[in-house]
């Protein structure tokens, strides 16, 4: 029997196996160990299941983006919409009301306060005064605290500081004789129009002011001043001696406030107001404001730190009334100056102004956005502000005693009109008559307390 060394070679798991055969008849016989070809099913299926789930996963991947490819646009459209939205306050953000809190400005503002609040009590000494003193040193500790831990909130301190410099300025010295005769802090009514009347010049003249001196025991005048130049800028002031020569347009006297409409003493805006024979305006292209004595004719000048000018801050509540930053308001001893500031984040400011000497000697800040009224006018030390109703409507509905530091805003006192734009709205503390230019009609209306 013939021997044959028959030889397999076989790859598996890169070994070689040799196998022995032998002859049977004629044919050649092997004996191979099918171990060696076993299918790994096992793995196979490890595998199977590892593409399956791979599969799923990628199926799931490419419905999320297909999703996404949807959503996208509209996500697109809302953070468009939503800059949009934001556009008009983003010069809030640049100039640094909602970003990093300036400490040290804040630290200075809150000295400020402490050494007016520390006058106020040597010279008035209070429980109000003692407590606003203590309400400063624990915020400047809380300021110092903000440099060592890095820690604030913008809005809260703001506020904060807000109430206690209102605090501060109602207590500093205010002549009683100023507040005597306001019995009822808050006006009650507005009656219907006592005056209309065209204005002298033309109904063109849609921008201006008028009224009647508002110092108490002076001479009866009654005033009345048209913007020209594009509704902007003035330099005369048109003055009666009398109501009847008013009522007939008779009888009057142009005085020249400055020599042009351009002249850096001429009149900006319609903010204008006459108090014992002084004329109180915003000055030509400034943050500034001017008082002309028509008698001595001499201009006195005064500026207004961070008031917003050339429409940034104008009246602006139904549609806007351009170059109405700055508003003059006469009552009782005092001539107020109401604007706003970006320092308190367009939110109308009240200023008290010194009439001789034409110096700042109370400032309120207030939480009403100046853009969302129609105008303001200044009863017994309280600020009130209107909004449009319609055409023929006008209401007051919001308030601010400077002396209480108390807000209203559910006030609803209405009063007509005969056209939809205000330029100036005053109170005479004489007559105690509210007095409208509407759109070249001169209005006025008897006030209630």
């Amino acid at each position: 029997m013939l021997s044959y060394l028959l030889v397999f070679t076989v790859i598996v798991t890169v070994e070689t196996q040799r196998i022995q055969g032998e002859q049977k008849d004629d044919s050649c016989v092997c004996k191979l160990s099918s171990s060696i070809w076993a299918f790994p099913a096992v793995r196979f299926e490890k595998i199977s299941k590892q593409v399956q789930t791979c599969e799923e996963n990628l199926t799931e991947f490419q419905k999320k983006i297909k999703d996404r490819n949807v959503q996208m646009p509209k996500i697109e459209l809302t953070l468009k919409k939503i800059k949009d939205r934001l556009a008009p306050f983003e010069y809030l953000n640049t100039n640094g009301l909602y970003n990093a809190l300036h400490l040290q400005k804040l630290t200075d503002e809150l000295d400020e306060i402490y050494y007016t609040a520390r006058d106020a009590n040597k010279k008035n000494p209070s429980k109000e005064t003692e407590d606003i003193l203590k309400e400063v040193t624990k915020a400047k500790k809380d300021a110092q605290n903000m440099y060592k831990n890095n820690v604030f909130n913008l809005e809260t301190m703001k506020s904060k500081l807000r109430d206690l410099n209102n605090r501060v300025q109602t207590c500093k010295t205010i002549p009683e004789d100023f507040r005597s005769t306001c019995h009822q802090r808050i006006m009650s009514r507005i009656s219907s129009p006592v005056v209309t009347k065209l204005n002298s010049v033309s109904k063109s003249y849609i921008s201006g002011a008028w009224g009647r001196d508002a110092k108490r025991d002076g001479k009866e005048r009654y005033w009345e001043h048209c913007l020209v130049s594009g509704n902007q800028h003035g330099n005369t002031i048109r003055l009666y001696n009398s109501y009847e020569d008013f009522m007939a347009s008779k009888n009057y006297k142009d005085e020249y406030i400055a020599s042009s409409y351009s002249h850096k003493n001429a009149v900006q805006g319609s903010g204008t107001i006459l108090y014992e024979n002084t004329v109180f305006y915003q000055c030509y292209g400034t943050a500034e404001i001017c008082s002309f004595n028509i008698t001595t004719q001499a201009t006195k000048r005064v500026q207004l730190p961070g008031a917003g000018i050339e429409n940034k801050f104008p009246f602006c509540y139904y549609s806007c009334r351009d170059w109405t930053d700055i508003d003059l308001e006469a009552d009782q001893d005092a001539v107020w100056v109401i604007y706003a500031t970006e320092e308190n984040n367009g939110n109308i400011v009240v200023s008290r102004l010194d009439q001789l000497s034409l110096n700042v000697t109370h400032t309120w800040k207030t939480r009403l956005f100046k853009r969302s009224v129609t105008s303001t006018f200044m009863v017994c030390g309280v600020l009130y502000a209107t909004r449009f109703v319609n055409t023929y409507q006008e209401e007051v509905f919001y308030a601010f005693d400077t002396t209480t530091g108390q807000e209203v805003n559910t006030l609803s006192l209405p009063f007509e009109k005969v056209s939809a734009g205000i330029a100036n709205l005053n109170y005479n503390p004489v007559d105690r008559r509210l007095y409208m230019y509407n759109d070249g009609y001169l209005l006025a209306y008897d006030t209630f307390n």
